[in-house]
């Protein structure tokens, strides 16, 4: 086996050379084979078999690019924080200001597609397998809200409204109540008025 490949793509892992030809795999396609199989079979079936079986490569293949379950995980975590960081960028956030930070979670949550909803929500099927990332899951969190400044009206005013986006994301994640999109709407809407 040879070291991943940094020169075109450092997301594709060389294998070697098999009669004349490099077998490679794409850590990207078994993240996404991972958030599938997350998403559609539940979290236990998040296993390295079960991915192996779900990118069409080896458990070797898996545990080449991700040594194990864990890393595998993290990288999940790190990949959905990237596209994150990449929509609260276009909303547009000033650094250090906990309202505008607030404002465009809260638009960010708010204008999910079903397909970053199904990303997130094996993400946190992913996590509850796993306790290891829950360090990480704590520190991306406290970094969300470190801005704010609870002494305030505002403040709590601001972190009330957080709370209320992430618990209604996880309530409709869980099916533990139904909420169409119009509901969906509507609740954002409400949120957006603790805004101001």
């Amino acid at each position: 086996m040879t070291a991943p490949s940094t020169d075109k793509n450092p997301n594709v892992f060389l294998l070697g050379v098999v009669m004349g030809r490099r077998k490679t795999i794409d850590w990207d396609a078994v993240l996404e084979a991972a958030e599938r199989v997350s998403a559609t079979q539940g979290s236990s079936a998040m296993t390295i078999d079960g991915v192996a079986e779900a990118a069409g490569i080896s458990k070797g293949g898996v545990q080449s690019c991700y040594a194990n379950k864990e890393a595998l995980i993290e990288a999940m975590l790190d990949r959905w924080a990237l596209l994150y960081d990449s929509q609260i960028e276009q909303v547009g956030v000033r650094p250090g200001n906990g309202r505008d930070a607030i404002n465009a979670h809260v638009t960010v949550t708010a204008n999910e597609t079903a397909a970053s909803r199904s990303k997130s929500a094996a993400l946190f099927g992913a996590l509850l397998q796993s306790p290891d990332p829950l360090k990480w899951t704590q520190a991306w969190y406290a970094k969300r809200v470190a801005d704010i400044d609870l002494r305030t009206s505002e403040g709590r005013g601001l972190r009330l409204a957080f709370l209320a986006t992430e618990g209604v994301f996880l309530l409709r994640f869980c099916g533990f109540i139904k909420i169409d999109e119009d509901e969906w709407k509507d609740i954002f809407e409400d949120i957006k008025g603790v805004l101001g």
